[in-house]
Formats: structure tokens, sequence, C-alpha cells
């Protein structure tokens, strides 16, 4: 660390999953540890010691505490005791501003971005689980310009673990509904799938989600691809692997534009969704894996046209890709070669993650802009205990 580093220094408490915290100070950053997941106690007594040590050596130029939206993450409850200890404000950054925020703060940005962040959840600022966010980034101002279509979440949080039936909520915004029992009983036992119907058909327990994570769920769960996950991201792994097969094999499927933006402004991906299904009921392997490439393809071309329209609209030139389904290749080197074609600057994290294990160094940088600290792009990196 420069022994003539400016004092002025931001804290940030990081996500959920896979945390981290660290230590802004104009142009270098100090992380700490990898965490891992705050639903596990000894992750969050890691954490807590983490941030009582950054404190410990910086607590005298700390000017600010930033976490996550959501008040309830064991780590917004430190930022906020933390800060209060302090004697500073604590910050609450929505987590997917956060995720362009990585990206602003790495290439040091100060023009404003058209933000696309693409994961599996983070609160918004209406209290529904976003996670498929085109936004317009200017520093602390942010504005969201649309959203992936909406899906029902059917048993909440377990959704996120059982791809099916996230498939079944397609169905059911396709106007398919009796078409869940059928489809999936074999695969997840015909009372949990004739449950999961008439949650939908009764909009019991079935929160809202935009996120994108959700989506590649959906297309697994459609394809048969994955019925349970034991691990995160498990469907989107298997949906991407069956994908690049068929794309090696065969060569990339025509693009028929079936990811439409809507009269909102919203991005529509029922139509691909309907195509999958009907892969799928062709009962073979070269079907499902010819769908699962058609539904990357299509999901690229239409990020491409809803970001590059929201680039000529706001008169930007810089898109910024933030978020963890940005770890999927195909997705990300079509994306990036098609807005590149555009006339358009593409920018991914380069020496940090893209996913939630980067995402206190976004939630500084926003924090540092609302206070006028840092402005400059982070030049080194010190590892802290």
């Amino acid at each position: 660390m420069s022994a003539n580093m400016p004092t002025a220094a931001i804290l940030a408490c990081g996500a959920w999953l896979k945390n981290r915290a660290c230590l802004l100070q104009e142009d270098h950053i100090v992380w700490t540890a990898l965490h891992g997941d705050l639903g596990e106690p000894d992750n969050c007594l890691a954490l807590e010691a983490s941030v009582h040590e950054l404190v410990a050596l910086y607590g005298a130029d700390i000017v600010a505490v930033a976490h996550d939206l959501h008040p309830d993450f064991f780590s917004s409850r430190l930022a906020v005791g933390v800060a209060h200890e302090l004697g500073v404000p604590a910050i609450a950054v929505q987590h997917h501003h956060a995720h362009i925020g990585v990206i602003m703060a790495e290439y040091g940005l100060s023009e404003p971005v058209i933000g696309l962040a693409l994961d599996g959840v983070g609160l918004g600022t209406d209290g529904v689980a976003w996670g498929g966010e085109l936004l317009f980034v200017d520093g602390p101002a942010w504005k969201r310009l649309g959203h992936l279509q909406t899906l029902s979440l059917p048993g909440g949080d377990t959704a996120a673990r059982e791809p099916w039936r996230m498939a079944a909520a397609v169905l059911h915004t396709l106007g398919r509904a009796d078409e869940i029992v059928p489809r999936f009983a074999k695969c997840a036992g015909h009372a949990a799938a004739l449950t999961v119907q008439t949650m939908l058909e009764r909009g019991i327990h079935c929160p809202p989600t935009t996120g994108a994570g959700r989506w590649f769920d959906a297309a697994a769960g459609a394809l048969g691809l994955s019925v349970r996950q034991t691990v995160e991201a498990e469907a989107a792994i298997a949906l991407e692997r069956c994908a690049q097969g068929w794309i090696d094999e065969y060569g990339m499927p025509e693009v028929t534009g079936a990811v439409v933006i809507d009269d909102a402004g919203n991005l529509d991906l029922r139509t691909v969704l309907a195509m999958l299904f009907a892969c799928a009921d062709c009962g073979d392997a070269q079907a499902i894996a010819r769908g699962a490439a058609q539904f990357h393809l299509e999901l690229a071309a239409g990020l491409t046209q809803w970001a590059a329209s929201a680039a000529r609209r706001h008169h930007v030139s810089t898109i910024a890709l933030g978020g963890g389904c940005f770890f999927n290749r195909i997705i990300r080197t079509h994306l990036t070669q098609q807005l590149t074609a555009q006339g358009l600057r593409v920018l991914l994290p380069a020496t940090v993650s893209c996913g939630d294990d980067a995402l206190a160094l976004g939630q500084a940088w926003v924090a540092s802009t609302q206070s006028g600290v840092v402005k400059h792009h982070t030049s080194e990196v010190t590892l802290c205990v």
C-alpha cells in the first residue's frame, strides 16, 4: 500500500453469496478473503472479523460504509452497525447498480454507460427480485430502462433450486398451464406438478422475478436437462455445455428474432421458450441440443438489440456487462461481437470477477461517487486476511 495514499476511504461489506468485503481509497483497493455464502454462520463470523480488521487498520480514514440494498442481509446489518460505531453514513447500493459499478471503478469511467446486469437475484428498488436489468448509469445517478419478462417463482426460493418449476412458470405465462402436470409429473412427481400448477393459477406463494438466471433455469427445465440443482448455476452450466456441443458439431443455428422488446421496453423471452418445449417434444438428444444452442443465440441477439437501442436513445457509446450470467462464454462472446459490430465499446470486468465476489468494489465505487471520494481506476490490489 502506498505510504502517501490519500486518506478518504470507503468500506464495503459485499453481497450475500460469495461474500467478500473491501476498502477503497482513491485508486487502491484492499480485499478481504473470500468468505462464501452468508447463509453459513461461520462465514458471517469470518466477514465480521475481516471488517473489524479493516476498521482497526483504516478506521480513521473511513468516510462511509456501503452495503447491499437488502436490509436483512448479515452484511447489510453489519455495515449499518459499523457505520454507527464510526459515526459515518451507511450507504445502501442496489445490487445491479453495484455490478455495473465494478466496471466503472475498474476502468476509471466518468462518462455514462448503458449497463446490462444479468444474474440470479438482487433486491430491486420496488421490492421485487431483479436480475435481468438494462440500466443507464452515470456515477451515482442511475435509471432502470427495462428488464427481462417477469416470471413467477412457484414456491419462492425452491423454484431457484428446481428448474422444472421455472419451466412450469413459463408454460403458465404462455397460457399453457394445463401442460404442467403432463410434462413434469414423471420427473417431479404428480403431486408436486399439480401443486405447482395450482400455485401458478391461483397466484399462491409465487413472488415475481426478472432474474436472467431463472430464465436459464427455465430453458434447462423445458429441455429436460435439469430437474433439481445441487449446486449454484448447475442448470445453466448444463444448458451451456449442451449448446456448445451442438455448435461445435453443427455450427450456429439461424437466429429467428424470437427474443423481442415489448411495448414497455422489456425483453420478452417467451417465444424462444415455446421453441424449446417443441424441441423437447421431439424427444431426441439432437433436437434438445439444437434447442439449447438456439436459446443462447436468440438471447444474445435480443440483448444486443436491447442494449444498442438504449445506447442510441441515450447518446451513449459504452456498454458495461456485469453479473454472474456473463460467466457464460457463448452469451459473453456473441453479445460482445454483435455490440462491437454496431460501433459500441463493450466492457466486462477484467481483473476481478463478474459475479458477486467482486460486488463490494461496485458498492464502494457507487458510495464514493455519492460522497465525492473516489473517481479513479483501481490500479493496485492488496489482499487482507
